[in-house]
């Protein structure tokens, strides 16, 4: 769950990034598959153009949308984190509108975040029916609410709704709210130009309202989908006083679907104003890559006796099943496999691979096998296995219930008794060399980026200990044309940004001792120190309690960190600070959404809460959104608190190697100095996954198929 806070990425190389791997060859789409109701609309979101519709993305979804209708470009990403749940983010470019802040003449951006709740599903005689919201933080600019229904028939999809704010500016009849209390007569809003950032609940579905709707029509060319709508603004209300002439409320369209991936759009909107527009989309549950993994060993005859090659055997399970083993025990008639994984990001693949090559290599007096799992020397969990019964359903299927039944897992906290017949202790370099892009898009300087590769080393020192370091060299960048870090009166904890990526090419981002332990049962604790990020050196400690197999877990960290310069050398600057959080963590029965909360000290000395909530898909991508709310009150600037959304992706699923290394990717709308968290190189609750069963189960299953 770990969210990257100090270099976020921003909105387009977020959507390619996930959705290039992804991407069919096919020129067309595939013509057997409807297309309606699954368009992105102008502002992003499933929708027509301008009106929004009741239906949602399949669960998973994950679009990211350009479009243009004069003066405005929108840029949107859109997430479906659950089935009733429709969410997302949105720039809007106007293009006759200067950006104050900015140096030259840049066009004006505003930004926006859109909800959609599904109310109730379509079934055969009601629609689907669906309340959301547009443009619900930030300055407001395009603020509007809607209720709205669709219903499918054949072909065609319909579509009629009632929408306040922007969607009612036709003021087709007095908002009906008003019988129910007059403050919905009148639309509070936003003020042009404010520092946003804040949500106005006194604005929802108040002021004008008007009826919108519209048709999808499937034509017999399945790529193909047909469109028109009557929309509810009248476009002389347009913010920062930009009215536009209307000649008809009446807006056609066209989808044309080019493959599984990629859809063009076009549309004649107000009767006198082209649209066009493309959008690229996944679906991130379902993310995979077919695997050139070593197949699993052939189950043959146990040999009479035991083999004495542990050294031997202990490769093979690296190599073979994904377990950097620490030591092997026999105990009775038990054979203890004590090390940490590797490789594969199921557990269940690891035993059920180690369990074949341990039948291979082990007597028949051999009747049970223990997989205590570790984590950089932490015990997590034990899980046991009849021998006999996985070699039975490596062979035979219809063993595979019987094999199953048989599993358990418990926390295995208790010494192992028994003959030590291998020991060796985890050392050794490794490193990986990656590509980064770093960007801002949205502020006044307009697009910034930096393109660079990144060196990043451990060395093991021992199972508890390592050393780790991460070299950066900028390949190319625009940051010459960063200047403007926004108005605080906090320590410029963040904002200094486009310097320390300015100031060098080649810069050490971490190099920093870390050491972790079990303390009891279920206590963990870490302490590191070093230069922990790219803006930050200092030194720490966090301690985890995590029972086995709980939904529940409760963390502290406490740090002393002092800025370095820009250079991102040794030398350092003068501030200096105390920050630590307390976290809970609560895995919910709720849609299996993992709820985190953090009361601490920030970077910037500010006191506060963040609120983090987030779902693993099957896919092992994990999608998530934060914000953070302290006591910097108006000190803090633009924006008024910390927020964004993040994507937690396991490489194992772009790579046909499998592998149990993530990226992380994290987009907000602005770097503030409020609310900054140090950006720890790792988490105690992020180390200690495995202590969660998870989906244990169902990958035993999916094993057996």
């Amino acid at each position: 769950m770990k969210r990257p806070t100090a270099h976020p990425l921003r909105l387009t190389s977020l959507a390619l990034a996930i959705m290039a791997t992804t991407l069919p060859a096919a020129a067309v789409a595939d013509s057997t598959q409807p297309r309606l109701g699954t368009g992105q609309g102008d502002f992003g979101g499933v929708g027509i153009m301008q009106t929004p519709t009741a239906r949602m993305a399949p669960l998973g979804g994950f679009a990211f949308w350009m479009s243009r209708t004069a003066p405005y470009r929108r840029y949107s990403l859109f997430f479906q984190p659950t089935e009733w749940l429709e969410a997302g983010f949105r720039y809007v470019e106007v293009e006759n509108r200067r950006y104050l802040a900015a140096r030259g003449d840049r066009n004006n951006l505003d930004k926006g975040v859109d909800v959609k709740l599904r109310l109730r599903e379509e079934d055969r005689y009601w629609p689907q029916i669906a309340v959301g919201a547009r443009d619900i933080g930030g300055t407001g600019l395009f603020a509007g609410e809607y209720l709205v229904a669709s219903k499918r028939w054949h072909d065609f999809d319909f579509t009629l709704g009632i929408g306040w704010g922007y969607l009612g500016n036709q003021e087709d009849f007095t908002n009906p709210l008003s019988r129910i209390d007059d403050r919905f007569e009148r639309r509070s809003g936003f003020t042009s130009g404010g520092d946003g950032g804040s949500v106005n609940l006194g604005s929802l579905f108040s002021g004008r309202s008007a009826l919108f709707g519209g048709i999808e029509y499937q034509t017999p060319w399945r790529p193909l989908v047909l469109q028109l709508e009557v929309e509810g603004n009248d476009y002389q209300r347009e913010p920062q006083r930009n009215h536009q002439e209307q000649d008809s409320r009446v807006n056609l369209g066209a989808r044309l679907q080019l493959s599984d991936n990629v859809e063009l759009k076009a549309g004649w909107q107000r009767g006198n104003t082209a649209m066009l527009g493309i959008s690229v989309s996944t679906n991130l549950a379902g993310v995979s890559q077919l695997k050139r993994d070593p197949l699993p060993a052939e189950i043959g005859e146990p040999p009479t006796a035991n083999s004495s090659d542990w050294s031997g055997l202990s490769s093979e399970l690296d190599t073979n099943a994904g377990i950097g083993v620490y030591r092997i025990y026999q105990a009775d008639n038990s054979v203890v496999i004590e090390g940490e994984p590797t490789r594969y990001p199921s557990l269940a693949e690891s035993e059920y691979r180690a369990g074949r090559l341990l039948h291979n290599h082990l007597g028949d007096d051999i009747d049970t096998l223990r997989f205590r799992w570790h984590e950089r020397g932490m015990p997590l969990r034990e899980s046991v296995h009849d021998r006999h019964a996985l070699a039975a359903a490596a062979v035979s299927s219809a063993e595979t219930v019987a094999y199953r039944h048989g599993l358990y897992a418990h926390a295995g906290h208790e010494p192992v008794q028994g003959e030590l017949l291998h020991d060796t202790t985890p050392q050794g370099f490794s490193y990986s060399i990656e590509p980064q892009l770093e960007q801002n898009f949205g502020g006044p300087d307009g697009y910034l980026y930096r393109l660079s590769a990144s060196f990043d080393s451990e060395y093991r020192l021992g199972r508890n200990d390592w050393l780790s370091a991460t070299l950066t060299y900028t390949v190319d960048d625009n940051l010459d044309k960063y200047h403007y870090i926004g108005p605080s009166d906090l320590p410029r904890v963040r904002t200094h940004i486009g310097d320390y990526l300015a100031e060098t090419d080649i810069g050490i981002t971490n190099l920093q001792y870390t050491h972790a332990a079990q303390l009891g049962n279920d206590w963990y604790a870490m302490g590191y120190g070093g230069l922990l990020e790219t803006m930050f050196a200092g030194a720490g400690g966090e301690l985890l309690y995590r029972p086995f197999n709980s939904d529940v877990a409760l963390g502290l960290d406490v740090n002393w960190v002092k800025q370095r310069e820009f250079d991102q050398r040794f030398g350092m600057r003068d501030y200096s600070t105390w920050t630590g959080h307390l976290s809970g963590y609560w895995q919910t029965d709720f849609e299996d959404m993992l709820a985190k909360v953090s009361v601490g000290r920030y970077l910037a000395g500010d006191l506060g809460v963040t609120f983090d909530v987030s779902r693993e898909f099957d896919s092992g991508i994990r999608l998530g959104g934060w914000a953070t709310f302290t006591d910097a009150g108006s000190d803090f600037g633009e924006g008024s608190f910390d927020k964004g959304v993040y994507l937690s992706l396991p490489l194992d699923a772009f790579f046909v190697r499998s592998t149990r290394q993530r990226a992380q990717i994290a987009w907000r709308p602005l770097t503030r100095d409020g609310g900054a968290q140090l950006a720890r190189r790792q988490s105690l609750f992020d180390l200690t996954e495995e202590r969660s069963m998870g989906r244990y189960w169902e990958e035993h299953a999916e094993l057996m198929r």
